[in-house]
């Protein structure tokens, strides 16, 4: 029976290539990418924003991926913004299961290539969500329920979206996928791929589990404002930590707790009682 690649059965000649420089290069393009996709969502911000008179100075395209458009026109630019923003904020809350992957490289598993693969993979799965998500911001937009930064208009629309994100982090499904996306280890014994390819699909299953993780909290940019910076930030640094095994189990619960909360008051304002 041939043995598990990650039981240390390959040459730990393989693995060298995620050695010194080899290793600080992949994390330096990773963390390249990252940092570009921040500053495109900057630039598309800062475009939305723009005075009149600037189209001179070519901010009619980053005006207009910016728009809330719909139509058919209209989806290729809310879906360029859905997707930069899912590239922004998720590669970083899949940093450990990164690093994981090559760490196995030491024990003869995984490649460069795999390592890229992997990431390429697990964005794609975000580009599916994207696409989901766009559909629906130009679905909101077509009957009049988002203003032009993205905020829902429609009443109890943000409050009932608040207490569902809330509900779903106290879930079954949610704990599910938090576990796996906690113990990145444990995913790659149990779906471990060989080659460039395997690897691919390893990241997009990493994907999957991970949009099942953080699809509602990523909806939340309908509360905070689909192009709001500061909603980003703070978004990205709470995935981060609730995917780490410490941390990340003292802050699910309180999260929904303060989800809830926030809708149900919002829900009360709305009805004059607050």
């Amino acid at each position: 029976m041939t043995a598990h690649p990650l039981l240390g059965q390959r040459s730990a000649a393989r693995g060298s290539r995620f050695a010194g420089g080899g290793r600080t290069a992949l994390w330096l393009g990773f963390f390249a990418l990252v940092l570009g996709a921040w500053g495109v969502l900057m630039w598309m911000s800062a475009a939305s924003q723009l005075p009149p008179g600037s189209e001179a100075f070519g901010a009619d395209y980053w005006r207009s991926i910016c728009a809330v458009s719909p139509g058919i026109a209209g989806f290729p630019a809310v879906f360029g913004m859905w997707a930069v923003m899912s590239a922004a904020m998720m590669a970083p809350t899949a940093l450990p299961a990164f690093r994981t992957y090559l760490d196995l490289g030491y024990a003869g598993a995984g490649s460069s290539a795999g390592f890229w693969a992997l990431i390429a993979g697990y964005l794609f799965a975000w580009m599916g969500f994207s696409v989901l998500a766009a559909a629906l911001q130009l679905g909101l937009a077509s009957a009049g329920w988002l203003r032009p930064d993205g905020v829902l208009l429609a009443p109890g629309a943000s409050a009932a979206l608040l207490v569902l994100t809330g509900l779903y982090q106290l879930s079954p499904a949610k704990a599910a996928c938090l576990s796996k996306c906690r113990a990145p280890l444990t995913f790659f014994v149990a779906n471990w791929r060989d080659g460039t390819a395997g690897a691919a699909a390893m990241g997009l299953r990493l994907g999957l589990v991970c949009v099942g993780c953080c699809w509602a909290l990523m909806l939340l940019a309908f509360v905070g404002g689909t192009m709001n910076l500061a909603f980003m930030g703070l978004a990205t640094l709470v995935m981060v930590l609730e995917k780490l095994p410490d941390v990340g189990r003292l802050l699910t619960r309180p999260l929904a707790a303060v989800l809830i909360v926030a809708g149900l008051m919002d829900a009360l304002r709305l009805t004059n009682v607050i």
